[in-house]
């Protein structure tokens, strides 16, 4: 069986200049080609093993082959950097912890102090990059660096800051978009889903009930990653409907965060059931709903929307 990257298509000419502009652009930005490091002494090399020594555990120092691993430096240049760093007095080599045979890498206190400089300038020169931003573009910034980080295969770190709000201009019409492409791709829905999709959103704004009726929508670093309503269905009943979370923020809990939010705002506004409507393929929101209390009412066989599916309706008390 070939590998899944073997089956995808190799990047575009302009795909590859796209990359190599940005690249140019944020070495110029961060100022990766200058000799030294925000008016200190230290070449960018030098700064990140001080800021990789630094912010290491304390009771878990590195040692030069740890570092260079994480680095993805090449051992000989690193272990030139570390000894002109020893030399200047800034780092030490000290026995680990563990074994008093293995040496591991420390800050002196002028070396502590060189870090700390560093990181107060780094600080200081990016909220300057940010200061003129208004928090909305600066959440798209934000958002557009953690995409590139996770896209390119950086794992770690935080999985970002969850938001619900209320909808602004422009985010019904993104919901309508991506069950249209989402359901497609993943499920195999024709437009007629889309079509469905867009009539219920409308119906929400055109018949919208203050006070009974409410769209959340999730964001995750200022980017949308997905959304929920809460419509009347009577006057006891609320109706869940349009629950979805965009596949790169999926295992961070949306989901049943939404799910939770609409239920607390059902049983405030009086109601003492909610309902949804489901259909079986979508086996990772049933679970949310299953978790959430609800239970399967009834089942109906269909072909609404292109493929043969089994519709659910679902309900709990509130």
């Amino acid at each position: 069986m070939q590998p899944a990257d073997a089956l995808l298509p190799p990047a575009s000419p302009d795909e590859i200049d796209a990359v190599r502009r940005f690249n140019r652009f944020h070495t110029r930005l961060v100022g990766a080609l200058n000799d030294r490091m925000h008016a200190t002494d230290y070449a960018l090399p030098q700064a990140r093993v001080l800021y990789e020594i630094a912010n290491s555990p304390p009771q878990k120092p590195p040692s030069a082959a740890a570092l260079a691993r994480e680095l993805g430096m090449d051992p000989g240049y690193l272990s030139r950097l570390i000894a002109a760093l020893e030399k200047d007095g800034v780092i030490a080599r000290t026995p680990a912890p563990e074994n008093a045979k293995k040496l591991t890498l420390a800050l002196t206190d002028k070396g502590r102090a060189a870090a700390d400089a560093l990181a107060a300038a780094a600080r200081a020169e990016v909220a300057s990059l940010l200061g003129p931003l208004d928090p909305r573009a600066r959440a798209r910034l934000v958002g557009g660096m953690e995409s590139i980080r996770q896209l390119l295969g950086d794992g770690g770190g935080d999985t970002g800051l969850v938001v619900l709000r209320d909808p602004e201009p422009g985010d019904l019409g993104w919901i309508v978009h991506r069950h249209g492409k989402l359901y497609a791709e993943e499920y195999g829905f024709e437009r007629a889903f889309e079509a469905e999709v867009a009539r219920i959103v409308a119906r929400f704004v055109e018949a919208f009930r203050p006070g009974r009726e409410r769209c959340w929508i999730a964001e995750v670093d200022g980017r949308i990653a997905g959304s929920v309503f809460v419509v009347q269905e009577d006057e006891a009943t609320a109706k869940l409907r349009l629950l979805y979370v965009e596949p790169a923020c999926r295992g961070m809990g949306i989901g049943r965060r939404l799910v939770d939010e609409a239920l607390r705002f059902a049983r405030a506004r009086g109601y003492s059931r909610m309902v949804l409507w489901t259909n079986d393929v979508l086996v990772a929101a049933r679970r949310i709903y299953q978790a959430a209390g609800f239970t399967l009412v009834s089942e109906e066989r269909h072909r609404t929307f292109g493929p043969e599916l089994v519709g659910q309706i679902w309900s709990r008390d509130l």
